[in-house]
């Protein structure tokens, strides 16, 4: 790589290392994260609080404490600093890859009351880590790039290891980490289809909808390029009528129920002239209206984690087409914003 690529080097060393850090992650927050799920049995209400990339991997893991049986709500920490919620008895999971961001030293200086606090962070020594009554720690240290990838796996490493904790098993998910990495010659149609498109639009149903909003901030940090994010039947409800040719819409679709409606509007999308792609881990036939990219047949946190890698790859190579030299840099934001 060019050494005037320095944001994409410190990028491409974190993803060099996430999937055998998220494995170590798994097997060492067993113990604490069998407490913290102790607890979510116990109480029977959960609440999620984070900002940025950590609010979209709160919202991959809110379905899949929701099919755990768990009744889970993620919550934005900024929202959650101006709501007056009832003091009543939750179990909160503050997520934070920093443990420092303004917003959640904010809200561990208002009162709990009720509320018991457990985080998820990057940082042993963050105030999260050091605030709340037990603290899931990642393993392999501070994140040193600005955009989060190691950090987006990490953090669903450790949801992962509270739900196998609740019963849910994880052995597909390990077992997608387990994996070697693609090479680039794996993503490369997806990335010619999308490197010129604008905006970008990510859809997703079920657990695809958290990886939608996760991937479409990605691109937007990395690539400077407008994107947004739909779950898959507000993608219906109004915003097919902004498509036209020249946008890029990617539809994901896993083996969990939230492959029902993708071929649909897949079909929108073709009909008004977009790129269509679509990340398939249905194990289905493939739909023929846009390019189909098939991903191994998962469902759950395995399907959420196999399109995040493969998207963080896309992301990254849309970005170095698009601003070459400078991807991975911020113009206008920090790491930790305080």
């Amino acid at each position: 790589m060019p050494v005037n690529e320095p944001g994409l080097v410190l990028l491409e060393a974190e993803m060099a290392r996430q999937r055998r850090d998220a494995l170590a992650t798994l097997a060492a927050c067993r113990l604490t994260a069998a407490i913290i799920a102790a607890r979510i049995r116990a109480v029977g209400r959960l609440v999620l609080y984070g900002m940025g990339g950590s609010h979209h991997v709160n919202r991959i893991a809110e379905t899949l404490y929701a099919d755990a049986g768990v009744d889970t709500q993620a919550v934005v920490a900024s929202d959650r600093l101006v709501l007056s919620p009832r003091d009543e008895s939750r179990v909160a999971l503050i997520t934070s890859q920093s443990g420092r961001s303004g917003e959640i030293t904010a809200l561990l200086q208002q009162p709990a009351g009720r509320e018991e606090r457990f985080g998820i962070t990057l940082e042993p020594d963050g105030p999260l880590a050091r605030q709340v009554s037990a603290c899931l720690v990642a393993s392999g240290g501070t994140e040193q790039a600005f955009a989060a990838s190691r950090s987006i796996v990490l953090s669903l490493a450790m949801h992962g290891a509270i739900l196998e904790s609740l019963g849910v098993n994880q052995q597909a998910a390990a077992g997608v980490l387990a994996r070697t990495p693609l090479a680039a010659a794996e993503h490369a149609a997806v990335v010619r289809l999308l490197r010129n498109c604008e905006p970008i639009v990510f859809v997703g149903r079920h657990v695809m909808r958290g990886v939608a909003e996760s991937a479409a901030l990605s691109m937007m940090e990395l690539a400077r390029v407008a994107t947004l994010s739909f779950e898959g039947g507000q993608f219906r409800h109004g915003p097919l009528e902004f498509l036209r040719p020249g946008i890029g819409v990617v539809l994901l679709r896993s083996a969990g129920p939230d492959a029902a409606g993708i071929d649909e509007l897949a079909l929108h999308a073709g009909d008004a002239g977009c790129v269509t792609v679509i990340l398939d881990a249905s194990g289905a036939a493939p739909i023929a209206s846009g390019r189909t990219h098939r991903l191994p047949a998962a469902a759950g946190l395995a399907a959420a984690l196999q399109a995040l890698l493969f998207l963080q790859q896309v992301n990254l190579a849309v970005a170095r087409h698009r601003i070459p030299g400078a991807a991975g840099l911020p113009l206008r934001t920090a790491k930790v914003t305080l």
